[in-house]
């Protein structure tokens, strides 16, 4: 095919990126079965790697006399270089989207080679004509953080970036599945069920989780645990500690849940998630988990301010300690509480952002700043 209307390239198929691509080539099949798609995807494997070299991979996979009137693309693509070696997609209405931005991305060991990342996710913006954002957090930490990290340039250094850039910039959340309440019949667990569904990284801060759960357990409070999310070949040591210090008494289940199902059923059966992270831009898996019918306790910063309501939110370990403390005495007061919630989860709900996401698509698109 020489004409495509929209040429999908997703350089990490997997997780979040995986669900964003699939729910809209769905929907772009099922409401425009004539509009004419391509999808080019890499695996969710080695990051780095597909952030320095995918656009060479795709450019190899797409012919020169190819044209489309749409791209929509992550920030992991190196838009530049995939445009660069295919002048002919430059005339396309290039859209980016942003799951994360590496300006504000915590690196345990930083060194040079970092910089490119940052660095390719600006020029990339530059390139797009739409940048999306699946929070106004990840968008302002990237836009306001774009004139200090340029500064480690050692000599003429850009100006202005930001000014350039805010224009055609808008948040567009992440589509949350809708997924069906069960009521159960009756209690599976007599004890406070706890829920930590995030990937076991060093920046979701599990240390400061589990260290809870050991203060809580030296206490004498009853509660479960599943821990849950994917996990890679590098994991915190604190898995495992945790593991054989809570042992079979604490644990209700342990690792990742490949199939989506056997996943909401599990969170469905659970009282309240927790998220300790240090870094996240928007938290899907929050989302999901409260979407399930699970109470959320959230630190104070990040993301989770503007998507959660107040009473959600906690400043201190100490503070989270005492919520979930109360919980263990006091079983059903999350559901009592989730119950009374003043919380509208149909805003990140596909059904709400399907047609802003399909008008992106299209052929006529303005970013309106409200």
């Amino acid at each position: 095919l020489d004409c495509v209307d929209i040429l999908i390239v997703e350089s990490f198929y997997g997780g979040s990126h995986k669900q964003l691509i699939d729910v809209i080539v769905e929907a772009v099949k099922e409401k425009h079965g004539n509009l004419n798609l391509k999808l080019l995807t890499l695996p969710a494997k080695k990051w780095p790697w597909k952030a320095r070299t995918s656009a060479l991979y795709f450019s190899t996979l797409i012919d020169s006399a190819l044209t489309c009137k749409t791209i929509f693309c992550s920030s992991v693509l190196n838009l530049c270089e995939l445009v660069g070696l295919h002048p002919q997609l430059g005339k396309a209405k290039k859209v980016l989207y942003f799951h994360e931005n590496q300006l504000v991305y915590p690196v345990r060991n930083r060194h040079d080679g970092d910089f490119q990342f940052g660095y390719n996710q600006i020029m990339s913006a530059l390139a797009a004509d739409f940048v999306l954002f699946n929070s106004s957090f990840n968008m302002e930490s990237f836009l306001t953080n774009i004139q200090s990290f340029l500064k480690l340039i050692p000599d003429h250094k850009p100006k202005n970036i930001e000014g350039k850039l805010r224009p055609k910039c808008k948040v567009l959340y992440f589509p949350i599945p809708n997924i069906p309440r069960v009521i159960l019949e009756s209690d599976e667990l007599n004890e406070l069920h706890i829920v930590w569904p995030h990937r076991w990284e060093h920046d979701k801060d599990p240390d400061t989780f589990f260290q809870v759960l050991f203060l809580l357990k030296e206490n004498d409070f009853k509660f479960k645990v599943s821990v849950l999310g994917e996990h890679f070949a590098e994991i915190p040591p604190i898995f495992q500690t945790a593991k054989e210090k809570l042992g079979e008494k604490f644990v209700n289940h342990w690792g990742y849940l490949e199939a989506k199902s056997l996943y909401l059923n599990l969170l469905q059966r659970c009282d309240v998630v927790v998220s300790t992270a240090v870094h996240e831009f928007f938290g899907v898996s929050m989302l999901e988990a409260v979407t399930a019918g699970c109470y959320p306790l959230c630190p104070n910063r990040l993301s989770y301010p503007e998507i959660f309501p107040a009473e959600c939110l906690y400043n201190t370990q100490q503070q989270l300690y005492k919520k979930l403390k109360e919980f263990c005495k006091h079983k059903h007061l999350p559901k009592q509480l989730y119950n009374k919630l003043n919380f509208n989860v149909k805003r990140f709900q596909w059904q709400n952002l399907e047609s802003k996401y399909l008008a992106m698509l299209g052929e006529h698109c303005v970013i309106s700043q409200t």
